[in-house]
């Protein structure tokens, strides 16, 4: 008869071990839609008759007077302010450096969630002043005179991202009216522009994009009307009849050339969207939004892209397309392969479509001193080097 065995001590089950939970993360109001805050406040006692009075009430401190602390919003009583402190948070993205240029420019190097970085510029001018936001950590895209697109995609901004730029800024400027300042009364703006142009391609992060705009459109808060924000585009296409739908903004698209050989190079999207099915979307989209015109930014590079034969297809491509262009010096970059358009040549292609009727604006470089102007952003500890040998080996030149 065999020896029974000792039985094997007996261990709790990891299952049935109580643990202490880890604390839930709190929500951030920043970033949120009105119905997503709407249904965050019900979901922590908020009777659903008051919410919308509590959204209101809420939306008004964070996104008009700019108040970043619960105990300081005095139209809310003392309970309801604590229930606030105990779910939730109002964070911002930080701010790691700002540089000031000699033109007044200001760029932004700024830290999100995970200890990434992105850049945001503000460019003030006579009776407006206009901020360059961003949209993804790095870009996809890789167009070959754009220093950005040398960065590697790392993510998508979050809305909070998106819209905590605009906050940033305003707390810079200190343009946050005075609690109890009606919006009629806050003056003229100094933040009263916003183009999507910074760091990566907004319709590649649509839904986030779509929802910070929204609150930065919303008049009880930021209040800047959708003709105030032009998103920009290398073009893609499917998305662009979603934008005119949801957003409803103005358009720029980051045209550069005149041929699909060309553009493949300069802007490689092309390859998926060709110049002919980019055009199609974009003669729907003035229609369906009641915008003005679309602007086709153009970025000038000596010998690419800049002959009079290149001015006079771009007239024929923009035929029954309302349109102005944006003619941009190339801005120089270290290990860049192109040099800029002398200014002659500039001026000579900008005759050929103003004498076409079309409105076309050389673009006064900007921030150049700091690495603040168009296609020269590029985060401080994401600045690895290329030479200008592998970028023109990269770019087929």
């Amino acid at each position: 008869m065999a020896t029974p065995k000792t039985p094997a001590p007996v261990t709790p089950d990891a299952l049935t071990v109580p643990r202490k939970e880890a604390p839930e993360a709190k929500t951030n109001l920043i970033g949120l839609t009105r119905p997503a805050l709407r249904e965050a406040l019900i979901a922590v006692g908020v009777p659903e008759k008051q919410a919308k009075m509590r959204v209101g009430q809420v939306w008004q401190w964070l996104y008009h007077w700019g108040v970043r602390d619960f105990d300081a919003m005095t139209n809310l009583s003392k309970a309801f302010r604590a229930t606030l402190a105990e779910n939730f948070v109002i964070a911002l993205p930080e701010v790691v450096t700002r540089q000031v240029s000699e033109d007044g420019t200001r760029k932004y190097l700024v830290r999100i969630a995970g200890g990434h970085e992105v850049e945001v510029v503000y460019i003030p001018e006579e009776g407006r002043g206009t901020l360059c936001v961003s949209s993804q950590v790095g870009c996809t895209l890789t167009c070959s005179f754009c220093h950005t697109g040398t960065q590697k995609l790392v993510r998508n901004l979050t809305a909070a991202e998106i819209v905590g730029q605009v906050m940033l800024a305003r707390d810079d400027l200190d343009e946050w009216p005075e609690p109890g300042t009606g919006t009629g009364d806050a003056g003229p703006r100094l933040l009263s522009n916003i183009v999507l142009m910074g760091m990566g391609e907004p319709l590649y992060n649509f839904e986030n994009v779509r929802d910070a705009m929204k609150i930065v459109m919303d008049g009880e808060g930021i209040a800047l009307g959708r003709r105030r924000i032009t998103l920009s585009t290398s073009g893609v296409v499917p998305e662009i009849a979603r934008t005119a739908q949801e957003i409803g903004c103005l358009l720029a698209v980051s045209f550069h050339a005149t041929t699909d050989a060309v553009r493949d190079v300069l802007v490689p999207i092309n390859k998926r969207w060709n110049i002919e099915a980019l055009l199609e979307a974009l003669r729907e989209y003035p229609k369906a939004t009641n915008s003005e015109r679309i602007t086709f930014e153009y970025v000038m590079l000596n010998g690419v892209n800049d002959t009079d034969e290149d001015a006079h297809r771009l007239v024929k491509l923009l035929d029954g397309i309302p349109a102005k262009v944006n003619l941009i010096p190339f801005n120089e970059w270290p290990g860049s392969a192109y040099t800029r358009s002398s200014n002659n040549r500039i001026r000579a292609f900008a005759t050929i479509l103003m004498q076409a009727g079309y409105a076309s604006p050389i673009r006064t470089p900007r921030g150049e001193d700091i690495m603040a102007a168009c296609g020269q952003l590029k985060s401080a500890t994401e600045r690895a080097r290329k030479s200008r040998a592998q970028i023109a080996a990269e770019a087929g030149l």
